[in-house]
């Protein structure tokens, strides 16, 4: 195993663990993080962001990783996530391609890529399924996400 698996392992091990504070220990000081939800996440924000998730989840979240690979520059892993979206009581599973880029041991670029319009079916139901593919509601999505982190960060500081 390289020690950027071991740190892939490390940061996965503890979000099924709910400890935002080890995956923050993962991450470098310029970490840039991006997903289709939260779109472009730099620093603090990405650990904030996970605190935030992990809070909201209260307790209830399930991760599952697979599939971790990394040499000394990059590294890739496969998780899913299975939790109840807070907004809407629904349960919602994610299943989530992550793809890393490495500098002095640590994570400095993070991309998770999924289906929004399949986690917005999971998430709103039939609003989902009508709209979720749409542009207007990526950009809801988006800014009600941006808004939370915002204002955990203000309650949390």
């Amino acid at each position: 195993m390289t020690e950027n698996e071991k740190t892939l392992v490390k940061f996965y091990s503890a979000f099924a663990s709910n400890d935002a504070s080890t995956m923050s220990e993962c991450y470098h000081s310029n970490v840039a993080f991006r997903d289709p939800v939260f779109g472009l996440l730099k620093g603090d924000n990405v650990s904030k962001m996970w605190k935030m998730l992990i809070a909201s989840s209260k307790g209830a979240l399930t991760i599952n990783v697979s599939d971790i690979k990394a040499d000394e520059y990059i590294g890739s892993a496969q998780w899913t996530a299975s939790y109840t979206f807070s907004k809407t009581n629904r349960k919602v599973v994610n299943v989530i391609q992550a793809h890393f880029h490495f500098q002095d041991g640590l994570i400095i670029k993070h991309t998770d890529d999924f289906d929004l319009w399949k986690w917005s079916k999971q998430a709103f139901g039939l609003k989902g399924f009508l709209f979720g593919w749409t542009g207007y509601m990526h950009k809801k999505i988006h800014e009600k996400a941006v808004s939370s982190l915002k204002k955990y960060k203000e309650s949390n500081t």
